[in-house]
């Protein structure tokens, strides 16, 4: 089952929050500087916090992960903005 996912990082050292931000890229749509929304399945977010965690420094960064629930559910509209709206990006499987 594929589940839409919140994913945020604060990351102290900018290679690698740069380094975050292109990995996340390839995984999801960004929301804001660092958030991200997700569509993963079960494969896919295990192999993302695998890649996360080779760059991270686990002692002065972190990635966060929030469940918005499946995307035939309630993951597919959870998520919204007051001010400035979003745009709903078109959530597509991540091709491997």
């Amino acid at each position: 089952m594929r589940k839409a996912w919140l994913v945020s990082y604060d990351i102290a050292d900018s290679k690698r929050r740069a380094k975050v931000f292109k990995t996340l890229r390839g995984y999801g749509d960004r929301l804001q500087y660092s958030v991200f929304r997700c569509v993963l399945g079960r494969r896919e977010r295990v192999e993302l916090q695998a890649a996360l965690e080779r760059v991270i420094k686990p002692g002065d960064d972190q990635v966060l992960f929030a469940s918005l629930g499946p995307i035939d559910g309630r993951g597919a509209e959870a998520v919204s903005a007051i001010g400035r709206g979003i745009e709903q990006p078109q959530l597509q499987a991540r091709i491997l």
